[in-house]
């Protein structure tokens, strides 16, 4: 077997026997996945995943930056090539190298799906590549692994993809006219029409007003274009918004100032801190209209974007080649906080890739504004360890309902399952130490298993 029955509880017997009898409850729930990457014209066409290569490798940057950082050239892994000329070259390369990721919770996601998905029980090695690569390939050409097929087998119930503000949302209306009873809604990523230094930023702006009929060379025609935009989200389902910018940084510029500050970023002749300055002046406009429009909106800072220059050259954005950095809470975000914090109606989700934030930034934070919840770690930090570091370091100040559950935050949809499989056997570990310490009852324990699993991501995200 390729994946332990026992795997994450504790290893002393008792608290592992009430570890697992809290995920007897929770294991077969189903799936709440409110913020991810996976592409609604998987679903739209409902057509085979071409190869093993294409399904596992490919779309995976944990999976291809880890090769990579062992010498492996992107080139030899086809990544960025829309077809794979040689996709059981790729997978042999992949299966060559499996034993870099011991130890790491990508290794515990692909023994998942290997195992339970294709009925694996030998670890993936050179010799038996081909085995796997004909085997997963054979399975792929059958209607129980279409994508439609795997979204009822995962026992999803609901599944955001995360979509740019220009997306014209075609695949999600196709979705909804073919009249497939599933829950595939959209979120709303505004990055590329609000941040100065995204690429092509005013081509941007000008297919912003292009496609809303708005006047975007003004302050009012834009904030009127992303409130149309936003609209046309909500009427695909969309609860969320999604910010990626570099820190958290907020502001409170007056209605004039903010006219001004626009113009100049129109006009190209701004400096590094003016664009700073009008990112974060756009998160307070995005908390202003969600309070209008009731979207829940979230923020992942702290991500040093394409910190490899010549990765980012040959092969564009979100290639890997991204790294955490520092991040301020209590200051940057402030302004808003002066606006909006005391806001019920408001919900702002907190992500950080600084794990030093969580209980002297974040949690305090979040255990006193009614606007605040955290969200749970992401990107470096979803793997057992990071998931308990976050529970010890969060719940003495913000408790258990201040935060949202679990989401799986991931491009590759076949590891959806493994992803919500972890984060609910490491809760159950988190749980169950607390009822051996009699700091809980294990009727709340149990309770609150449901919770972390279930409920409190569909409440915090409105679903």
């Amino acid at each position: 077997m390729l994946i332990h029955e026992d795997r994450l509880f504790p290893a002393e017997p008792g608290i592992r026997k009430i570890a697992k009898a809290l995920y007897a409850q929770v294991r077969s729930l189903p799936i709440i996945s409110p913020h991810g990457h996976t592409q609604a014209s998987w679903f739209a066409k409902n057509e085979p995943f071409p190869d093993p290569a294409k399904l596992f490798v490919q779309p995976d940057h944990y999976v291809y930056r880890m090769l990579y950082s062992q010498g492996v050239s992107l080139e030899d892994l086809e990544i960025g090539q829309a077809e794979l000329k040689d996709p059981r070259k790729v997978w042999g390369i992949f299966a060559r190298h499996y034993y870099l990721f011991r130890g790491t919770p990508t290794r515990m996601w692909l023994d998942f799906a290997f195992q339970e998905l294709f009925g694996m029980e030998e670890r993936l090695s050179a010799k038996n590549a081909d085995h796997y690569f004909d085997v997963i390939s054979e399975k792929l050409r059958t209607p129980e692994f279409l994508p439609r097929a795997l979204y009822k087998h995962f026992n999803l119930e609901v599944l955001a993809t995360t979509n740019s503000a220009l997306d014209s949302l075609a695949d999600h209306r196709a979705i909804r006219d073919s009249n497939w009873k599933a829950r595939i809604v959209p979120t709303f990523r505004p990055d590329s029409v609000v941040d100065p230094d995204f690429n092509g930023f005013a081509g941007n702006i000008a297919k912003l007003g292009e496609q809303t009929g708005e006047d975007c060379s003004t302050w009012a025609g834009y904030l009127k274009a992303l409130r149309v935009t936003r609209r046309q989200f909500q009427e695909l389902g969309c609860t969320a918004t999604d910010h990626g910018h570099p820190t958290a940084q907020t502001a409170n510029l007056s209605p004039a100032e903010a006219g001004k500050l626009f113009q100049l970023i129109l006009a190209g002749n701004t400096e590094p801190a003016q664009n700073e300055l009008f990112r974060a002046q756009m998160l307070t406009e995005m908390a202003r209209m969600s309070i209008e429009d009731g979207l829940v909106m979230q923020i992942h800072p702290g991500s040093m974007r394409n910190h490899n220059h010549l990765i980012f050259e040959r092969y564009g954005r979100d290639m890997g080649g991204d790294i955490p950095r520092t991040t301020n809470y209590v200051d940057a975000l402030r302004p808003l906080l002066d606006q909006f914090g005391n806001e019920a109606g408001l919900t702002l989700i907190l992500f950080t890739l600084d794990e030093s934030t969580y209980s002297r930034e974040l949690a305090p934070l979040a255990g006193h504004y009614p606007c605040l919840r955290l969200g749970p770690p992401w990107w470096f930090h979803d793997s057992p360890e990071g998931m308990m570091r976050f529970r010890e370091r969060v719940t003495e100040t913000a408790g258990f309902y201040n935060t949202v559950g679990f989401n799986d935050d991931t491009r590759a949809f076949l590891s959806i399952p493994a992803r919500h499989d972890m984060a609910r056997r490491v809760d159950c570990a988190y749980l169950a130490k607390l009822v051996s310490d009699h700091r809980l009852e294990e009727d709340e324990a149990m309770e609150l298993a449901h919770d972390l699993t279930y409920g409190l991501a569909k409440k915090a995200y409105r679903l």
